[in-house]
């Protein structure tokens, strides 16, 4: 513990404690921070169409940056198509994690 002395040379015990408390939250905050990835939540698939918010169709999808996004009809992917980064966007905010499109797949 690090001590904090007074003008006339004395220890000052409650402020020692308090400066080594702060040292001590700052040093678990900064863990914390940098173990982030550690604590988040699992990956939550997508299973809800970003357009109509029905339930998904894996035989209805979109590639698009590297992810597949998969929708509830064949209106939907058209109409995701018009503004991919809206919907791109939406599920994000909900926190969906998008499988990756597969290697090799052929374009739609």
């Amino acid at each position: 513990m690090s001590h904090i002395t007074s003008p006339d040379g004395a220890v000052n015990v409650k402020e020692a404690l308090v400066k080594t408390i702060k040292a001590l939250f700052l040093a678990l905050t900064l863990a914390a921070f940098a173990a982030g990835s550690l604590w988040a939540a699992d990956p939550k698939p997508q299973t809800v169409c970003p357009v109509l918010a029905g339930n998904i169709d894996k035989s209805v999808y979109a590639d698009y940056k590297g992810k597949r996004i998969y929708f509830c009809c064949k209106g939907c992917d058209a109409e995701f198509k018009k503004d991919p980064e809206k919907y791109m966007k939406k599920l994000e905010e909900q926190g969906v994690t998008l499988e990756p499109t597969p290697a090799g797949a052929d374009k739609k």
